[in-house]
């Protein structure tokens, strides 16, 4: 029987994410999002239509790679302005009751100690319901904001990641016993001390000796995302991941990837199934394969070319503006995104892109593909995608906001139910049972299960 598909929003508390120049679009709302009401609305439409989360991207620095300066940036509204996701996520789950938030944060300018408090308060008052996309930087201008002259190499990102993963696993995990919180009125103990003890870490990079500053958590360690499809980034998503967000614009970019990622996750003793697979795609539809196609030719008169090239600069680190439009793009080596380049050059050795190509396919919904049509088009579409790369489902990004995502609910999600490929209500639960875990903990062979209280002493006595 065909799995059901799983769709996130693909959003970010910004004017402008993956379709640069579409907030000029008359019912584009996107400039509201320094708005609360823009953000509870939008939440309220994508549970009404099922959606599994909102997938909140963020990026800490500005694109100043194209040009070698932030003006293009600026000018267009990429992805600046930009304000912190992790405060929209209270207000959308007061509006909600299902509804899954995943989170993005950097951890290479994060401090631990402070972010393993934010996210167990968001996973108490969202009841259980946020996920970390972690994430390592690929701007230097977010490493130059830090005080450092430049980001880390590439794969020594990972390295790091690989040590804050375990603190921030020792404070959720490990510091609080399930029972400490007591709340005995009679003897005014609120907390038995006994039942608390502080996480104690030490590595090259980090090292913490303190107590959790928050009681457990419906989840305690919240659901992992991660979106790197690098090698290394790979081998991390393998270990760590629950979900796994992936970009790329074709099938042969995409399977050997997912292939790659279930592989790596079996060798490390996980259940390759446990990781749900996400690929990033834009949906463009209507009650007629016309009325679809006419609407996302009417998106096409307001992308930015520019706006797309200082995505795609920041992405990978190469200076498009340096480029003839009609050159064809080489694979270049940088400390940026490495899937990034490969997506358009080396990931599909049938497709060679010139510049004007990657501008005008960025220019809608990123680098991913666009699934145009009626439903019954679109829902083909899907079904295909999934058949040759066995991702689980879709990262939606939007043309234009909240339209396009009142459409996917409108007129997609109905006939992927009619064919049975969609829920028609929500599993009970945490955001991780509802994505198909037995329970609101991280599953055994996950690595912050490590981290539990008396799991090791329970090892060694065996």
């Amino acid at each position: 029987m065909p799995k059901e598909i799983r769709l996130n929003a693909f959003s970010m508390n910004a004017v402008g994410h993956q379709s640069p120049g579409l907030w000029r679009h008359p019912r584009d709302r996107s400039a509201e999002f320094n708005r609360l009401p823009f953000w509870t609305e939008l939440a309220k439409t994508l549970e009404a239509g099922l959606f599994d989360g909102l997938f909140l991207a963020d990026v800490l620095g500005v694109y100043d790679v194209y040009g070698g300066s932030p003006d293009a940036a600026l000018r267009h509204g990429t992805q600046i302005p930009s304000n912190d996701p992790s405060v929209l996520v209270s207000a959308m789950a007061a509006v909600t009751k299902n509804l899954g938030f995943g989170v993005t944060s950097n951890l290479t300018y994060e401090p631990a100690f402070p972010f393993a408090r934010r996210m167990s308060t968001l996973d108490h008052l969202t009841e259980g319901r946020v996920g970390w996309n972690v994430v390592t930087g690929y701007l230097d201008s977010a490493a130059r904001a830090a005080g450092q002259a430049k980001q880390r190499a590439h794969d020594d990102r990972y390295a790091v990641a690989e040590e804050y993963m375990d603190v921030v696993y020792s404070l959720w995990e490990g510091s609080w016993d399930d029972d400490a919180v007591v709340r005995d009125v009679a003897r005014g103990v609120f907390t038995d001390p006994a039942r608390v003890r502080p996480a104690r870490y030490r590595g090259e990079h980090f090292s913490v000796d303190a107590v959790h500053l928050s009681a457990p958590s419906p989840q305690r360690t919240p659901v992992i995302y991660q979106a790197g499809t690098s090698p290394a980034g790979r081998g991390f998503a393998a270990r760590h991941a629950e979900c796994v967000f992936m970009s790329g614009p074709s099938v042969k970019a995409i399977a050997p990837r997912v292939s790659d990622i279930r592989a790596r996750a079996k060798a490390f003793g996980r259940n390759p199934g446990d990781i749900t697979i996400f690929s990033l795609a834009t949906v463009v539809t209507g009650p007629t394969d016309a009325a679809a196609e006419a609407k996302l030719a009417d998106y096409r008169r307001y992308v930015s070319p520019e706006g797309a090239l200082t995505l795609m600069s920041g992405w990978t680190g190469v200076d498009f503006s340096t480029y003839g439009l009609d050159q064809q793009v080489a694979h270049v080596e940088t400390e940026a995104g490495r899937s990034a380049m490969e997506n358009i050059t080396r990931a599909d050795p049938d497709r060679v892109w010139t510049v004007r190509e990657v501008a005008e396919h960025v220019g809608v919904g990123g680098i991913g593909p666009i699934f145009v049509g009626s439903p019954a088009t679109v829902a083909d579409q899907l079904d295909a995608w999934i058949a040759a790369t066995d991702v689980d489902g879709f990262n939606l990004a939007y043309a234009v906001a909240p339209e396009s995502f009142e459409d996917i609910a409108d007129f997609l999600v109905p006939e992927l139910q009619r064919r049975g490929r969609y829920k028609r209500a929500y599993a009970p639960g945490s955001l991780r049972e509802k994505l198909g875990g037995a329970g609101p903990r991280v599953a055994g062979t996950h690595p912050a299960a490590a981290f539990r209280v008396g799991r090791a002493a329970a090892q060694a006595a065996e």
